[in-house]
């Protein structure tokens, strides 16, 4: 598999979940950084979804079709560490400027 680099969007197989977990195999954002994707056998992700979100800032975050087939939405408060071995193939990549406002969103949510 190709290196899983600090913005890319990629297939993501979710399954085992509960709850209120995103389910299923889905696009997710990668976030967690190159050296640590390539030595911990681990990603640190955010789903997407394409379903028009009501929630907005910073709960989620809007992508446009220039990244993706179709417009998505980054669930910023579902995150999640994944075993290398659910990533699966790539479909784009989130701009670094995009990237940060995601964080900080995070970063809103659990109050830094």
């Amino acid at each position: 598999m190709a290196r899983i680099l600090r913005g890319d969007v990629r297939w993501a197989e979710l399954n085992p979940t509960r709850g209120h977990e995103q389910a299923r195999r889905r696009p997710v954002l990668i976030l967690s950084h190159d050296i640590f994707n390539k030595r911990s056998g681990t990603v640190i992700a955010m789903a997407l979804t394409s379903q028009l979100q009501k929630a907005r800032f910073p709960l989620t975050y809007s992508l446009e079709p220039k990244q993706l087939q179709k417009p998505s939405w980054v669930k910023i408060s579902q995150i999640r560490t994944l075993s290398v071995e659910r990533i699966g193939k790539k479909l784009g990549t989130v701009e670094p400027e995009q990237l940060s406002e995601i964080v900080d969103g995070l970063n809103q949510i659990i109050g830094i």
